[in-house]
């Protein structure tokens, strides 16, 4: 398997941005959602690096990157912006881009603020964020009721996470579609729980929450009538919350012109219990996309 090629931070917007490099070829950006981060793509990363140069990085707040105090801070906007200045100062002004959970909505973001950077998106395990919180349904309420947890006020949902950070956030892998702790590689486990066990990205995380109701309801609200024109795959594991929840592809549909929608085996976190199959859904995408 190729080799790592290169494993840093760079500094942008004043943050500093951790990042994973591997392979050559085309870039393709992957980006991790709640509660985790880069390194769930430590499996399937070297597998699309046979074909790109690939992009693992932390968004803003959560592993290794830095951690902004405010809730305005942790919009899906300005972690974009990062993740777009990230690439920029890696040489890649256009890339492809891949999204899990609040690395899809980082992605839906970024390719509706910069299209012109974004030669392709995938959409991983989520639906639109102004469409889960305008029509809530009591069972979307019930499997994704840390939306609204982590968005009370701080520091009450710090201080309880606080008391056993490690069980509340496994509870949170183990939920949405089914998962047992064996699902996640040991190196990456390891990697989340260093995390976890960080004040600083608890709050981060919550803030990220809170953005979401406070910030980014009312950005999508404003984009409702905008499409993204660029090539598009929905994933989705087939066990999900979301996949027993909603039609996963008509949910995109009105957003994504271009659009192609599938499911992987596995729940919620298929990234980490599929790598494989994972990868060969992004190949079966990309690959027709590559110059000839």
């Amino acid at each position: 398997m190729p080799a790592v090629i290169e494993t840093g931070t760079h500094q942008v917007n004043g943050q500093e941005i951790a990042y994973t490099r591997r392979g050559n070829g085309p870039p393709l950006l992957l980006l991790h959602g709640f509660p985790q981060s880069k390194e769930m793509w430590e499996e399937s990363a070297p597998l699309l690096a046979r074909e790109f140069t690939v992009v693992s990085a932390d968004l803003r707040g959560y592993g290794a990157s830095s951690k902004p105090g405010s809730l305005e801070a942790m919009s899906f906007r300005n972690m974009a912006a990062d993740q777009l200045a990230l690439m920029q100062a890696l040489g890649f002004p256009r890339f492809h881009l891949a999204g899990h959970d609040r690395g899809g909505r980082t992605a839906h973001r970024l390719a509706l603020d910069a299209p012109e950077a974004v030669a392709s998106l995938t959409l991983m395990d989520i639906i639109p964020t102004h469409l889960l919180l305008d029509q809530l349904t009591q069972q979307v309420a019930r499997a994704y009721y840390h939306w609204f947890f982590l968005a009370q006020p701080a520091p009450l949902p710090e201080r309880m996470i606080g008391a056993d950070p490690q069980a509340y956030f496994e509870s949170c892998l183990l939920g949405w579609g089914g998962a047992s702790l064996s699902d996640f590689p040991p190196a990456a486990l390891a990697a989340y729980r260093r995390a976890w066990a960080d004040p600083a990205c608890v709050h981060a995380m919550c803030n990220d929450y809170r953005a979401a109701i406070e910030v980014d309801f009312h950005d999508d609200a404003r984009n409702l009538d905008r499409q993204i024109h660029c090539p598009s795959l929905v994933l989705y594991g087939a066990d999900s919350a979301m996949a027993r929840a909603y039609d996963v592809a008509a949910a995109w549909e009105p957003h994504l012109q271009d659009m192609s929608a599938r499911s992987v085996p596995g729940g919620h976190f298929f990234i980490d219990s599929t790598p494989a199959e994972t990868a060969a859904a992004l190949l079966e995408f990309l690959t027709p996309l590559l110059p000839a």
